[in-house]
């Protein structure tokens, strides 16, 4: 194995913003033991929950009408094996944004917040929630490993590489989940090579400059990218099967679907999100992008299911919870398709399927409920406190 990863420096700005946010644990290498919460003792009996973020943004229409949907395995396969929560919202308070980063962190969260870039950066989305994430409540709660909760990240939205865990003084860095993504394969890929003497002089500077600005990306934790020995293996794995020149694994939400079916495999996690993007590819004016991702994911739905199903570990002892990030706009006169961002009703509109063992089967609710509710159910589930949570349980879904 390589080397654990240097500490690049921090300027004075990264080390306040850190400071206040995310907490000095979250911050420095290395701090000690009296410095760290103590760890809880119980272990975790409960549930593996598998989070599928339906995402880049879907309308019901194209996903849970039957008689348009482009998902017919979630839609007439998956939703008799659960409760289909067909009227979930995202509340139209005037400040509420419905786009990805806002809505992945209003499911982990149970909470909105009016989400504003860190850098500053128009259209940017690197946000750190106020409140904890259900990672953070788990792994306070018990003593699960990081390695065993996960975020499986896109490519193209490095910025949700940083969603693990919130700036809460009581939560934060100390109990954040793990993300797999390939960004993250490349920074220990780089890093690997250059441990391994692959380049030399220049070059070897070349490189080592190149690692330290992907590592530093996250000023969060200091850049310890893929610090666990346990992720640090799996990519040691992904690298002999994959190779390192990228031609040869999947890509876009494929890859996701790919690296989900090898953490359930080499990690075990016991609460896992993936985040799935591809319908997005809309706003590049084709509605077809929108339609080929919405498949693409039920493609990868059905994998993900046949796996779980099929391996003792995972095989009656996980719920799954499929829901959007935001909905879309169903404007017909606009000259892009299915946009998010003008704070439309339908974009407004959502919905979620939750099934698994104790969840009632073949059962649709109609009543509106509120994407922020979904926290707290997942709460339920693991038998853990959400007390920051806003939105309420979902009984319907809780046997």
């Amino acid at each position: 194995m390589s080397r654990p990863f240097s500490t690049p420096s921090l300027d004075r700005r990264h080390f306040l913003r850190g400071s206040l946010g995310a907490g000095v644990a979250g911050l420095l290498p290395r701090v000690s033991g009296a410095d760290l919460p103590a760890p809880p003792s119980a272990s975790y009996e409960g549930p593996n929950v598998v989070i599928v973020r339906f995402g880049g943004g879907v309308r019901r229409r194209e996903t849970i009408d039957p008689e348009h949907t482009y998902a017919p395995y979630l839609c007439k396969t998956l939703a008799a094996r659960g409760t289909l929560f067909r009227n979930m919202m995202i509340d139209q308070f005037e400040d509420i944004n419905t786009s990805h980063g806002e809505g992945t962190l209003y499911i982990l969260t149970g909470k909105y917040e009016k989400f504003r870039d860190v850098e500053n950066k128009f259209l940017g989305s690197r946000f750190e929630a106020k409140v904890p994430t259900v990672f953070e409540y788990l792994r306070k709660t018990y003593a699960v490993p990081d390695y065993q909760t996960l975020i499986i990240n896109g490519e193209d939205r490095t910025q949700e590489e940083f969603y693990s865990f919130s700036n809460h003084h009581l939560f934060g860095a100390s109990f954040k989940s793990e993300t797999l993504s390939l960004y993250r394969y490349k920074c220990w890929l780089l890093e690997q090579q250059i441990a391994e003497g692959k380049w030399k002089d220049n070059q070897l500077e070349k490189k080592r400059k190149e690692l330290k600005k992907l590592t530093s990306i996250d000023y969060r934790t200091a850049g310890r990218v893929n610090a666990n020995e346990k992720v640090r293996e799996f990519w040691a794995r992904w690298r002999h099967h994959y190779g390192e020149n990228g031609f040869v694994n999947p890509r876009g939400d494929r890859l996701l679907t790919e690296l989900t079916l090898w953490s359930l495999q080499h990690l075990q996690p016991r609460l896992l999100m993936v985040n799935y993007n591809d319908p997005d590819y809309v706003h590049w004016g084709n509605m077809s992008h929108y339609t080929h991702g919405i498949s693409i994911i039920d493609q990868g739905l059905r994998q993900l299911v046949d796996a779980v199903d099929a391996d003792p570990f995972y095989r009656d002892n996980t719920i799954f919870v499929v829901v959007p990030d935001c909905g879309r706009d169903s404007n017909p006169l606009v000259a892009v398709p299915c946009q998010h961002h003008f704070n439309s009703k339908s974009a407004h509109e959502i919905w979620a399927l939750v099934f698994g063992p104790g969840v009632p089967k073949n059962q649709v609710i109609e009543r509106e409920v509120d994407q922020t509710s979904l926290a707290a159910t997942m709460g339920r589930y693991m038998n853990v406190p959400t007390e920051f949570a806003e939105g309420p349980a979902l009984e319907e879904a809780i046997a």
